[in-house]
């Protein structure tokens, strides 16, 4: 009989690994290009975002688990903020504390989008237990440095990893949203958002993240 709660314990605890449907990386631009004020406007943006109660409500009842990472150049990506699980109104408003408290961490370099790919991915193997995969990048510019985003493919493949991004135009002379569209996203489902200046990216970043965190697919993996 006093097996009897052991096997209990067991037997529950794979069952409470398996209840995170989401893991999800914020993967913020800090290069060159991203002066203070649109520095700031993406991190209380972002903050913003994780209040709305319908974000919210999404990501408890995913029971997510959340990182931040800030990237600039090929040898400069920070993981300012690692995992946090959200199970509760509560923890969903310190993690947008955090975010919108979150010094920068460069603000001169070039921009590496495949090296911030790089490193969101290696997070992943911190949480298996997470159903879903999902890296939700925004920037304002094209890689410029590093490797090119679209060879990080095999790896994003093999992880069975979603890439979702937000361009943010206005900055960059080339067409951004195209350019993230054939080159930065990656997996079944995964889809480009655009915000024509950062004005616009509050509003766009929730509504990205409503998407993503809702978003169910039976498409095969490795699509576009």
């Amino acid at each position: 009989m006093r097996l009897l709660p052991l096997v209990l314990a067991m037997c529950l605890l794979p069952c409470r690994l398996a209840a995170c449907d989401i893991a999800l990386v914020l993967a913020v631009d800090v290069s060159g290009s991203v002066d203070t004020e649109e520095y700031d406007t993406q991190m209380q943006g972002l903050a913003e975002a994780l209040r709305d109660s319908a974000v919210a409500e999404a990501l408890i009842r995913g029971r997510a688990q959340v990182a931040l990472v800030q990237w600039t150049g090929s040898s400069r990506q920070q993981v300012t903020l690692p995992w946090r699980e959200v199970r509760s109104f509560a923890e969903t408003r310190a993690l947008a504390d955090q975010i919108a408290n979150s010094p920068r961490a460069w603000r001169h370099f070039s921009t590496a989008i495949g090296e911030a790919l790089r490193v969101s991915a290696l997070l992943f193997d911190d949480v298996p237990h997470c159903r879903r995969r999902v890296i939700d990048l925004s920037g304002d510019g094209l890689s410029n440095e590093g490797v090119p985003p679209d060879r990080l493919r095999p790896l994003l493949g093999a992880g069975g990893i979603i890439v979702n991004a937000l361009a943010i135009e206005g900055a960059a002379e080339h067409d951004l949203t195209a350019y993230f569209f054939e080159n930065v996203i990656f997996g079944p489902g995964a889809f480009v958002a655009t915000a024509s200046s950062y004005a616009e990216y509050p509003d766009r970043i929730r509504q990205k993240l409503l998407r993503e965190l809702t978003k169910q697919t039976a498409a095969q993996p490795g699509t576009r």
